[in-house]
């Protein structure tokens, strides 16, 4: 049971405990230089993609135009996303996974099962 010092007051939804997670790396542990000149080149494209949605919007084009090239700006997010999953999975959770630490490879499969669950949506 927890105590209520470790708890925080919310109005709308009542009391909530705040964990501490430990801090996250701010580098990936390794990176595939081709996979990162592949996401960048990505990425650049679909800031392309979202500056020509801005201006069929602007231009006040057929909604439904629109609504395609949302469609494909996200399939291309989706693209990138992969690319940058498979980095994480080869670097930094397989280090993790292989740890001798069972506290570290825990706090990866919480996080791989919470990246799964967000990419699926």
């Amino acid at each position: 049971m927890l105590s209520t010092q470790h708890l925080t007051y919310i109005p709308y939804r009542g009391m909530v405990p705040i964990m501490k997670q430990p801090p996250k790396p701010e580098h990936a542990h390794g990176s595939d230089e081709t996979l990162k000149q592949q996401s960048v080149v990505r990425l650049k494209r679909i800031e392309g993609q979202i500056r020509g949605l801005q201006k069929m919007v602007d231009d006040e084009r057929y909604c439904a135009d629109i609504l395609v090239q949302i469609a494909a700006v996200q399939e291309s997010l989706r693209a990138v996303a992969r690319l940058l999953l498979r980095n994480h999975l080869q670097f930094c959770a397989t280090a993790a996974i292989r740890s001798d630490d069972s506290r570290r490879r825990d706090e990866m499969y919480d996080e791989l099962t919470d990246l799964f669950a967000k990419l699926v949506r």
